[in-house]
C-alpha cells in the first residue's frame, strides 16, 4: 500500500482541489436562490435543504468538471505508469511508441477514445438524472 502514495496523490491532487473549489463556489450561488429561502421558509431542515434542493441543482458544472478531470486523469495515468514502472496501457503505449510497434499503438489509443466515449456517455446519463429540464432520447 505505501506504494500506491505518491502516484495516487500525482493523479488525484489537481482533480480534487478544482472539482472541491467548484462545488463549494456552484453550492454558494445556488444557496442564495429564492427556491432555496422559500424552503428554508417552509420549516424544512438546514441539511435537508442542502441535499435535496441545493446540492442537486449545483452539481452540473462539477459533473461538467468531473468528466474533464477524468479525462485528463486517463491521459495523466500514461506519464504516471511510465515515471513508477507500473505495468499497464500508459505503459504498454509508451513501450509501443519507443519500438514503433504501430499496431499497439493504434490498439491502446483506441482503447483510450473508448473509455473516453464511455465516460462522457456516462456523463450525459447523469446530467438526465441530476436535472428534469434534461431528457434521454
Amino acid at each position: 500500500m505505501e506504494y500506491l502514495i505518491l502516484p495516487v496523490m500525482t493523479l488525484a491532487l489537481r482533480p480534487l482541489a478544482l472539482i472541491s473549489r467548484l462545488t463549494r463556489s456552484s453550492l454558494l450561488d445556488v444557496l442564495s436562490k429564492d427556491y432555496i429561502r422559500t424552503a428554508r421558509a417552509k420549516g424544512l431542515s438546514k441539511t435537508k435543504v442542502i441535499i435535496k434542493h441545493a446540492l442537486r441543482n449545483s452539481l452540473n458544472p462539477v459533473v461538467t468538471t468531473i468528466s474533464a478531470s477524468l479525462a485528463a486523469t486517463l491521459g495523466g495515468a500514461f506519464f504516471v505508469e511510465f515515471i513508477f514502472n507500473w505495468p499497464g496501457i500508459g505503459l504498454l503505449a509508451i513501450d509501443s511508441i519507443m519500438k514503433l510497434d504501430y499496431p499497439m499503438i493504434q490498439g491502446t489509443v483506441l482503447f483510450s477514445a473508448v473509455v473516453f466515449v464511455i465516460i462522457n456517455f456516462l456523463v450525459d446519463i447523469v446530467y438526465a438524472i441530476l436535472d428534469p429540464k434534461v431528457k434521454l432520447s
